[in-house]
């Protein structure tokens, strides 16, 4: 019986500025030299800020954290994409777009103290609370989308989660009825090549991880996450499609996460060393350096303010967290129902007030 083709697709593979730190004239849009300092300088922050928390964990000073080094670039890119009326939905390793959006330094210290005031989100940031289980956050994104495109707000929403995710139920959930309604939502994985510690080959035997979008009706494109470039260029065009009713997009982001998967894990029980030295060679702050360099936009007297103002701002957020009154231990049984029952009120009581032997 002859066979018959009934759908054929091709996964586009973005990149603008290679680890050399040449672009491609074809593909670099008209970034103005502003433009690109802030590129860099946003990602050096990110950087001392990120380098700066695991500091203050080996020291005892901040809980568990999620280093997002060698992830710079898919973040501040992003987080340059967005616009303030979108809505972003994040996972734990994107420290790097809630400062682009505009969450305190102090907030995402706070966060990773455990004290639930680094949750809140300021008033007018459409951003949502951070989402620790894996993929959990996607059909949460996929409703505000869904919300949106009834209402007719002509907004996009930007979910971000890693290359783990997307072998959770949920994200394949979420996928589904993106495609089905043609929703205003922008699908970001930063596959940085490890869910904790299984590797990228061992999580599906898809050639990429953009295909799966296919079999859900909408696009999805590869870019280089370590492009800053691509990244802004990508995730611009995936929102302005969205907020004008063309539907979703899947970004698969391909990067690499430098460090430990936490500050609980220890990766190099399960991955090279000559692994990592051969990322970092990609790096996306270099990369972009070199590029500054070629093009006379960096100097070293650049480089200095950059460095002193970044610190300046984590030295600051550090005080500030470091400043805040401890919270008040019986609020952890206030919000626990509408209305306390009498064993919360009970066990309150006994927390503030044991009763004495």
């Amino acid at each position: 019986m002859p066979k018959k083709s009934v759908g054929q697709f091709n996964i586009d593979f973005i990149q603008i500025l290679n680890e050399a730190g040449e672009a491609d004239p074809s593909l670099l849009p008209h970034f103005t030299e502003k433009e690109i300092r802030q590129f860099y300088e946003s990602m050096v922050f990110a950087r001392l800020f990120d380098e700066k928390a695991l500091n203050l964990q080996r020291q005892g000073r901040l809980g568990t954290y999620a280093s997002i080094r060698g992830q710079e670039a898919v973040q501040i890119g992003a987080g340059l994409a967005l616009q303030a009326s979108d809505w972003w939905f994040p996972a734990f390793r994107d420290i790097g777009i809630s400062m682009m959006r505009g969450l305190p330094g102090k907030n995402l210290f706070l966060y990773w103290a455990g004290d639930e005031r680094g949750n809140a989100i300021p008033p007018g940031q459409n951003d949502f609370p951070i989402a620790i289980p894996v993929g959990t956050h996607i059909p949460h994104a996929v409703g505000a989308a869904w919300g949106a495109k009834i209402k007719k707000d002509p907004i996009a929403v930007l979910v971000t989660f890693g290359d783990g995710a997307t072998s959770k139920g949920d994200f394949h959930e979420g996928m589904n009825m993106a495609g089905v309604f043609s929703l205003p939502v922008v699908f970001l994985c930063q596959n940085n090549q490890w869910a904790i510690s299984v590797p990228r080959a061992r999580q599906t035997a898809s050639q990429t991880l953009a295909q799966k979008a296919i079999a859900y009706g909408f696009p999805g494109i590869q870019v280089d996450g370590n492009d800053i470039f691509g990244m802004v260029q990508t995730t611009k065009e995936a929102l302005e499609k969205a907020r004008r009713g063309g539907g979703p997009t899947f970004i698969e982001a391909v990067t690499y996460r430098m460090s430990d998967h936490t500050t609980a894990d220890d990766a190099s029980r399960y991955r090279s060393p000559e692994e990592v030295k051969g990322w970092e060679g990609k790096d996306p702050i270099l990369r972009l350096k070199i590029y500054m360099e070629k093009t006379k936009i960096w100097t070293p007297a650049f480089e200095e303010e950059v460095a002193r103002n970044s610190m300046n701002r984590v030295l600051n957020a550090v005080t500030e967290y470091e400043a805040m009154p401890p919270v008040d231990p019986g609020e952890i049984f206030d919000y626990v129902f509408e209305k306390p029952t009498p064993d919360l009120i009970e066990q309150k009581q006994n927390l503030l007030s044991p009763p004495k032997e």
